[in-house]
């Protein structure tokens, strides 16, 4: 009997580089790898993802890597769209993430995005939601976006119905939350 001796590979995801998806003014929007564990960690804990999002459970860099590994990066790998790490273009600085998510909860693919708070304020969720935007409808050819937020994050409320959202209805008991606000956009 032979056994074999030859290195394990890797998983692809494991391998791969990041890729930029879009570029606005001021913005990289790129797909996610395991090396960006370290600020996923940062912003899955910041203060206003544990109220408005939820709290994940990842307190190590080892659980971070397996959740961008099944969550961005799987679904990059299959559905061709995920959320996309959004870091300023001047010096590549990682900022918050933003993208289109296909929840199994929901009918249609939904807009996402959450940011470290010392950069609110300065525009950048607008600027890149409306990059995803448009990336959603020319190039994922969707012809209806949704998206989902807490009622009481007046900030996410705010931005979706300046790009076009109206809310459509409360969804009760979605996922750790006890009710969920809905809003839809149609590509006309």
């Amino acid at each position: 009997m032979r056994l074999n001796t030859a290195p394990k590979q890797q998983p692809t995801a494991l391998k791969t580089p990041s890729m930029n998806i879009l570029e606005t003014e001021r913005l990289t929007l790129r797909t996610f790898t395991i090396d960006d564990a370290p600020f996923y960690l940062q912003l899955v804990n910041e203060p206003a993802w544990l109220r408005f999002i939820g709290n994940r459970g990842l307190t190590t860099i080892e659980q971070t890597r397996a959740a961008i590994l099944k969550g961005p990066i799987a679904m990059h790998e299959r559905l061709g769209f995920c959320l996309y790490l959004v870091s300023l273009k001047s010096d590549t600085t990682p900022i918050g993430i933003c993208g289109l998510i296909k929840r199994d909860q929901l009918e249609e693919v939904d807009l996402g995005f959450a940011y470290l708070e010392q950069f609110w304020g300065h525009g950048y969720a607008l600027e890149a939601a409306r990059a995803i935007m448009d990336y959603a409808k020319n190039t994922v050819g969707l012809k209806r976006i949704v998206a989902i937020t807490s009622p009481d994050n007046f900030s996410s409320i705010k931005l979706l119905e300046k790009i076009g959202f109206r809310f459509e209805k409360i969804l009760p008991h979605m996922s750790d939350k006890l009710d969920t606000k809905l809003f839809i956009h149609d590509f006309d």
